[in-house]
């Protein structure tokens, strides 16, 4: 899978593009099924793709040495050939700090296709498992929306191929779509975010670290040195931070509610797992 998606993002022309989309369709497609039959009559939330664009890419660096040994052992050939013209897309695509780059929905929205086909796929699996006797209840999550029109867009073209596949298996689909909350402008905007979506998901993972400005990945660079001082009371990505982060929180899900009353609210992040967090988000309405 993460090959076909690999293919899908550097495809030279809409053809590549388009022949591996249709193999991920179908792999995807049996992903879904399997997991909604299992989960037959309970909700099930799929988040869209999600990871930042590193992840999806081959190596830079190993590439790039693979090339130059390659030239400078006068080397010559189609594997050569396939490997500069990968390594110039790479280049193309690398970006200083992937976590705040192309991911989430801007990956989605950038990559014809992408989004597209995961809605067909949850849907065709839903629609066959609905005609089949079953009772799928899924959900879509779209994620790292920082702007309503975001939501909009993807709604927009999420709704038409639920219709489409509906319409064409005879069946009828209620499928909810609603988005993640982890970018403090979406917080702040939460109640223009929330016209456009069915519920809210905290992702209190990336909303602390685009929140403090601490990198996930290198907090333990400073963080020993920061609770010996009690600059922090603990590691804000394993309890959360309810002074801070939290008012973010609050004030999404008042905004939230404030114009959909019945507005679902969840979290999704690894606080969902720590005592003291459940408890704050119980507080505020979760």
């Amino acid at each position: 899978r993460r090959v076909l998606i690999e293919r899908v993002i550097l495809a030279a022309t809409p053809e590549e593009r388009d022949e591996a989309l249709a193999a991920l369709l179908t792999l995807q497609r049996k992903d879904f099924a399997e997991l909604l039959d299992v989960m037959d009559g309970l909700p099930v939330n799929i988040r869209l793709l999600d990871p930042p664009l590193h992840e999806f890419l081959p190596d830079r660096t190993e590439l790039a040495v693979r090339v130059a040994v390659a030239e400078a052992r006068g080397e010559s050939g189609p594997q050569l050939d396939a490997d500069r013209k990968v390594l110039a897309a790479v280049e193309n695509l690398h970006e200083s700090n992937p976590m705040l780059g192309l991911r989430g929905v801007r990956l989605g929205l950038v990559t014809p296709g992408l989004f597209a086909l995961q809605v067909r796929a949850i849907s065709e699996a839903a629609s066959d498992l609905a005609a089949a006797g079953k009772d799928p209840r899924v959900e879509i999550m779209v994620p790292l929306v920082g702007s309503v029109m975001e939501l909009h867009l993807v709604r927009d073209e999420a709704e038409r191929i639920l219709a489409e596949v509906a319409a064409e298996k005879g069946v009828t689909l209620q499928v909810p779509i609603g988005t993640m909350i982890e970018l403090p402008r979406a917080a702040l905007t939460a109640h223009r975010i929330a016209e456009a979506a069915d519920f809210f998901s905290f992702g209190t993972n990336d909303l602390t670290q685009m929140t403090f400005g601490y990198s996930r990945d290198d907090i333990g660079t400073f963080l020993p040195d920061y609770l010996a001082k009690e600059i922090l009371p603990a590691d804000p990505f394993q309890t959360l931070d309810t002074v801070g982060v939290g008012q973010l929180i609050d004030m999404g899900v008042k905004k939230g509610r404030g114009v959909k009353e019945d507005l679902k609210i969840g979290i999704c992040g690894e606080h969902g797992g720590d005592p003291k967090s459940v408890h704050f988000c119980h507080k505020v309405g979760m």
